[in-house]
């Protein structure tokens, strides 16, 4: 495996592919990123990053020059290598071995470097498997068809067009992968959804039952929540926190057993789903309920009211057919009737009231004239929050995160609240069109959190690229409100397990939860370089749970098994057969079908494995014994 990129999310994926997958990975890095600690997946985080260290010197003498990579040969014993390169140009992909390796990540932070490396690439090797990370969707289905025709052209030209048939294309997008899990967790705290190609999966996690309490279990149990959950002090459930840790895919007795815990169960899965709900109007045409603001449509309708009441006091006063009332007391209000002169006390009286109203009316529709026009002339500009708001969600950051996160809340109907400090940041356009409120400004500067409604707001989602900017807007804001959900983007694992730690011990009330965004994104990329159809993600604390979709021919774990036998503790679980809204756990899977399971990410790597190949397991890491349970049920 190949792994080129120039920031976390390489390093991420190239710890996941090492540590739970055990392929053997060369990366390929700017020099200036050698000095950033990469991070590293399951239990051996000191052997890797030992090993990774080891490599980090091997590779200082053979430093790129002029953006080709070094000659110089990785750990032999580990088959591991890590060359330096400014750019992915050619000569650094043939150093790298792209003519033989199985597949080639590109996940650098500018699309035009990925696509470019990867037209080199496929002319490389066309049989490469290639996934690519780009932030324009539509540009990535076009590149994607066109890189998967020429391997497909170049294996029928080769010598054995059967091997040619596993090239493929891949295009993903951090922000896409992330952005449902930032946005779910800003929103309801708890709640887990998995939505793709007409597939809907929720999850939800459920508090610990208090005594006599029935809790809904759900369709099945995913997970058990740490037993320090409830601890204020208590650490977040990571890879390291052993038996007290989160406990992924457990059996039934495991659940009975777990008093005092939380769970996240599944609560539904369903197919054809509908398209997303609408996020919006596009374009400068205002809808007909924000011409005017509350205020003057309280007025409107005041005075609507005060004519219909005048109209049927003339009525019964003087007895005139209703339709008739109504007529005279507009002719009234707008004063182009005759005066009243010799008619009774009360038809005098009224016409003198109808002409008050007629005089509150003209201000009135001169304001709305006035604040239409307004609305039209801004309608291409950034809004402000408007007064009375409250039970919003206050996002920070419209990068590439933010922008798909505002995406995601709209599309929920959620009312959100943006700020940004550049004003030519990306995700502006994205606000202008939704019509959704920006405050322009630095977050750290004081009145700009106030100006967002922060004391109103339901949740605080920090998603810009400083994490220490993220850290003191939530600071900040939990001096202003300590009850406030947030949820914070921060980059590094330890420093972001210390920050949920003590905002926790700080406010046991409030909901603190901490994201990294290559944490949610690196599974999807590890299993598109495999080949395997990664549906989605779902965190369980500093953990994360994979749904994937499974052909059953080909594993006999899962071939000829009923759905409850094709359960393995701690591993995977089939949740659907792929187009069926229900399965019976008594339904025996056979060839030609195609499930969706809930797998951890060493569970899917032994389920899956290489194709062709065993399954692998990383060195030191025991093998799961089909017969007996795993003996940490939670990797």
């Amino acid at each position: 495996m190949v792994v080129c990129g120039d920031d976390g999310l390489a390093h991420r994926l190239a710890a996941e592919l090492r540590g739970v997958y055990g392929e053997q990975v060369t990366l390929v890095v700017p020099p200036n990123v050698r000095t950033a600690r990469p991070p590293v997946v399951g239990r051996a985080r000191a052997a890797s990053a030992a090993l990774l260290d080891r490599v980090v010197n091997a590779a200082v003498g053979r430093t790129a020059t002029n953006g080709n990579g070094g000659a110089g040969s990785g750990e032999p014993a580990r088959g591991e290598r890590l060359l330096e390169a400014s750019e992915p140009t050619e000569a650094v992909l043939a150093e790298a071995g792209v003519e033989r390796a199985a597949a080639l990540a590109l996940v650098y932070d500018d699309d035009e470097t990925n696509i470019r490396a990867a037209l080199t690439a496929r002319r490389l090797n066309p049989r490469l498997r290639l996934v690519l990370r780009l932030y324009n969707r539509r540009l990535g289905q076009h590149i994607e068809e066109l890189l998967d025709q020429a391997a497909s052209l170049a294996a029928g030209d080769g010598e054995s067009g059967g091997s040619g048939s596993d090239a493929s294309t891949t295009v993903l997008s951090d922000a896409d992968t992330a952005a449902p899990a930032l946005a779910a967790t800003a929103v309801a705290g708890t709640s887990k959804v998995v939505q793709t190609d007409g597939l809907l999966l929720r999850a939800v996690e459920r508090a610990p039952a208090r005594p006599g309490q029935v809790v809904d279990p759900g369709l099945c149990t995913l997970a058990l929540l740490s037993a320090t959950s409830s601890d204020p002090a208590g650490a977040d459930g990571s890879e390291g926190s052993g038996e007290r840790g989160p406990r992924l895919l457990p059996d039934e007795a495991e659940v009975r057993e777990a008093d005092g815990r939380g769970t996240v169960v599944l609560e539904q899965v369903s197919y054809a789903a509908g398209p997303p709900l609408p996020a919006g109007r596009a374009g400068v045409v205002p809808p007909f309920a924000s011409l005017f603001s509350r205020r003057l449509r309280w007025s409107l309708a005041g005075l609507v009211g005060c004519v219909v009441a005048l109209a049927v006091a003339l009525w019964l006063v003087t007895g005139t057919h209703p339709l008739r009332a109504f007529y005279l007391t507009l002719l009234d209000l707008f004063a182009i009737d005759d005066p009243a002169i010799g008619a009774s006390l009360g038809r005098q009286i009224l016409q003198l009231l109808s002409g008050l109203v007629g005089l509150l009316l003209l201000p009135v529709l001169l304001a709305a004239v006035l604040e239409a026009l307004g609305t039209f002339r801004t309608a291409s500009a950034l809004r402000k929050p408007p007064r009375g708001l409250g039970g919003h969600v206050v996002l920070l950051g419209l990068g590439k995160i933010g922008t798909r996160v505002l995406t995601r809340l709209r599309e929920l109907h959620i009312p959100v609240v943006c700020v940004e400090a550049d004003p030519e940041a990306r995700g502006l356009a994205t606000a202008r069109r939704l019509r959704v409120p920006v405050v322009l400004g630095d977050v750290t500067q004081e009145g700009v959190l106030e100006a967002a409604k922060i004391h109103r707001a339901h949740a605080l989602l920090a998603v810009t690229s400083a994490d220490t900017t993220n850290l003191e807007a939530v600071l900040y804001a939990r001096s202003v409100r300590p009850d406030l959900r947030v949820v914070l983007r921060l980059y590094d694992d330890d420093f972001a397990t210390a920050v949920y730690r003590t905002l926790r011990a700080a406010h046991p009330r409030a909901l603190t939860r901490s994201r990294s965004v290559t944490h949610l994104a690196a599974p999807a990329f590890a299993g598109a370089m495999l080949g395997r159809q990664i549906l989605g993600a779902i965190p369980v604390e500093r953990r994360v749970l994979l749904f994937a979709a499974v052909d059953v021919e080909g594993h006999p774990q899962l071939e000829g098994r009923t759905v409850a036998g094709a359960f393995r503790t701690g591993a995977w679980r089939v949740l659907a057969l792929e187009g069926q809204q229900s399965l019976s756990a008594d339904h025996v899977l056979r060839a030609g079908e195609r499930v969706v399971l809930a797998a951890t990410r060493r569970g899917l790597a032994e389920l899956l494995g290489r194709p062709g190949a065993p399954p692998q397991t990383p060195p030191g890491t025991p093998p799961l014994d089909p017969a007996l349970p795993p003996t940490h049920p939670s990797r």
